[in-house]
């Protein structure tokens, strides 16, 4: 079963956050990325860039609405991701509770699979 562990940063606390500290915590996210892949657990990874360089699209009444970042508006953002190929929804939760990135970020665990709407 596939799963996708989310890393959700405080938007304002990433802005904040000092290059230094960023690369320390970067280092620590990498060290954890290597063990997943020497474990043949991960499939994919990586990290995002800033929102101040993203874009969102909505299409609201037909018309498609394109608005650069950064979004001021949002408290969180994603920081980062990885796709995991795991036996099951427990080795899931393990490797989440692994995550570095628990400790100054929420880390969300989804599993990989059609929506069903609710």
């Amino acid at each position: 079963m596939d799963y996708m562990l989310l890393v959700i940063e405080n938007a304002a606390e990433r802005r904040a956050r000092s290059v230094d500290v960023g690369y320390g915590l970067m280092e620590r996210m990498n060290r954890f990325n290597e063990d997943l892949k020497a474990r043949g657990i991960c499939k994919a990874s990586d990290s995002l860039g800033p929102d101040a360089r993203g874009v969102r699209i909505e299409a609201r009444g037909g018309k498609p609405v394109v608005s650069d970042g950064p979004f001021t508006e949002a408290k969180e953002i994603v920081g980062g991701f990885f796709l995991l190929s795991c036996e099951s929804r427990e080795q899931a939760l393990a490797i989440a509770r692994e995550c570095p990135a628990a400790e100054w970020a929420t880390v969300e665990l989804r599993e990989v699979g059609p929506c069903h709407g609710g």
